[in-house]
C-alpha cells in the first residue's frame, strides 16, 4: 500500500494524508529543496510553523515542485507570543507561505506567552480565549480546519468543557513513538473525535530508539528499516506521522 496516498478523515471533514514531511529543526536554505523533492516523489502533506522560521522556504518549495496547491495538505501553527493576535498570526503565516489558505491551523502550545517578556504568560489571556478566536477562522476561508498541539488531557478537558468551545479541535499534534506512546492521551482524543498527528515518530532528537533490540528484530524479520517499521506502526495505530527527511 502506498502510504503517501492513505488519509484519515477529520471531524471537520478534511482528509489529512497519513504521512507528511516535518520541517522542525531543518537547516536554513535547505527547506525549499527538501519540500520540493518530497512533493515530487509523492508526499502530499507538509508541516511547518511560524516558530520554525521557515514558512517562506516551505512555500517556495511547494511552488517549485510543480504540484498543484489543491493536491497538498499544509499545516502551520500559531506561535505562543501570538495567542492574542490570532488573525494577525494567520495572515503573517499566509504571507510567508505565499498562500491564500492552509488546510490546518494549530495552536502550537497551550501557552499564551507575553511577547514583551517571554518568561511570563499574558496576564489577561489564556488558550481558551485563543480558541475563541481560532473558531472564527474557517468562516474566513483562510483555514480549512483548526486544532491544537502539545495539549494534554487536563488542558483538553478545560478547553472542551468551556461554554465558548463550539468547535472540537480536529487534530492534536503530539510527540508519539515507542519511547513516548501516550496511550491515555491518544485514547482520550479518539473518544472525543480528535485525530492525533505524531511528531518525532522516529524518536526525538538523539533518541536511542534505533538501538532497541525488539525494533531491530522486527525490522530484520520484515526486511525493512527501523524507520519504516516505526512509521507503519503509527499509521496502523490510527495516527498520521510527520517525520523529518
Amino acid at each position: 500500500m502506498d502510504t503517501t496516498k492513505t488519509t484519515f478523515t477529520l471531524n471537520s471533514g478534511g482528509k489529512i494524508p497519513a504521512i507528511g514531511l516535518g520541517t522542525w529543526q531543518s537547516k536554513p536554505n535547505e527547506v525549499a529543496h527538501i519540500v520540493k523533492v518530497a512533493l515530487q516523489i509523492g508526499y502530499r502533506h507538509i508541516d511547518t510553523a511560524l516558530a520554525y522560521g521557515n514558512e517562506h522556504e516551505v512555500g517556495q518549495g511547494i511552488k517549485d515542485s510543480g504540484v498543484p496547491r489543491s493536491e497538498i495538505w499544509v499545516t502551520t501553527k500559531l506561535d505562543n507570543t501570538w495567542h492574542h493576535r490570532v488573525e494577525e498570526g494567520i495572515d503573517t503565516s499566509l504571507k510567508s507561505l505565499g498562500m491564500d489558505y492552509v488546510d490546518l491551523y494549530l495552536i502550537h502550545w497551550p501557552s499564551s506567552t507575553d511577547p514583551k517578556d517571554t518568561s511570563k504568560h499574558l496576564p489577561d489571556w489564556d488558550f481558551i480565549k485563543t480558541w475563541q478566536e481560532m473558531q472564527k477562522l474557517p468562516a474566513t476561508g483562510k483555514v480549512k480546519s483548526i486544532g491544537v498541539s502539545n495539549f494534554g488531557i487536563k488542558n483538553l478537558e478545560k478547553l472542551l468543557n468551556h461554554q465558548s468551545c463550539k468547535t472540537v479541535p480536529a487534530v492534536n499534534q503530539i510527540e508519539i513513538h515507542p519511547h513516548n506512546p501516550s496511550p491515555k492521551l491518544i485514547d482520550y482524543c479518539r473518544e472525543k473525535g480528535i485525530h492525533c498527528t505524531a511528531y518525532s515518530p522516529l524518536g526525538s532528537t538523539n533518541s536511542p530508539l534505533y538501538k532497541e533490540p525488539t525494533l531491530l528484530l522486527i525490522a530484520d524479520k520484515l526486511a525493512r528499516t527501523p524507520q519504516q517499521v516505526l512509521l507503519k506502526w503509527g499509521i496502523q495505530s490510527g495516527w498520521s506521522v510527520i517525520p523529518k527527511t
